[in-house]
């Protein structure tokens, strides 16, 4: 599933998590937004989460996410895996159009409505049109520089924004440190 207008980026280096997002909303092949925030802190500030495809959608399971988080006391591992069946059986989740990254300190997830909860192999994750060239930005980012977690992802977006027509600079970082 590959949604139009937006990039968003989760990078682990060192103590730090970074995840960002750009601002453009897009209908169709019209920017309609330029300015959104993609990116919410849950969770007493102790989990990040970034959304790419529709906007409502989005906020509903920000919401349920958090819900999750309450209860199961902050646990992102089960809270995911809990969201991701409900969003896979719940005849009304279940149409929900949107990918989730969510991360804390300690773990990074890429959520689905189809009950993925995939952990990446690398401290990297990407979703949204413009995902695969900010993927591959912060991997060489990662290597090459001598950038913190925020500085690759905000690199990143850049370089997407650069490249795929529906990924702004209007770039929104949060970022969690140990």
């Amino acid at each position: 599933m590959e949604f139009k207008g937006t990039t968003i980026i989760c990078v682990k280096k060192n103590n730090s998590v970074a995840l960002g997002g750009d601002g453009q909303v897009t209908l169709g092949n019209t920017v309609v937004k330029s300015k959104a925030k993609k990116i919410r802190k849950l969770y007493n500030d102790n989990v990040i989460v970034g959304f790419a495809g529709a906007t409502a959608d989005a906020f509903t399971l920000f919401e349920k996410l958090e819900d999750k988080l309450n209860e199961y006391a902050g646990n992102l591992t089960r809270a995911a895996v809990e969201l991701a069946k409900e969003w896979r059986t719940d005849k009304i989740l279940r149409r929900l159009e949107a990918l989730l990254i969510a991360a804390d300190k300690n773990t990074m997830y890429l959520i689905s409505g189809n009950g993925d909860v995939l952990s990446p192999d690398e401290d990297i994750c990407a979703i949204g049109s413009g995902g695969n060239y900010a993927y591959a930005a912060a991997k060489a980012l990662v290597k090459y520089s001598d950038l913190d977690a925020k500085g690759i992802v905000e690199e990143s977006l850049k370089i997407a924004s650069s490249i795929c027509i529906y990924t702004n600079s209007n770039i929104t970082v949060e970022t969690l440190k140990e």
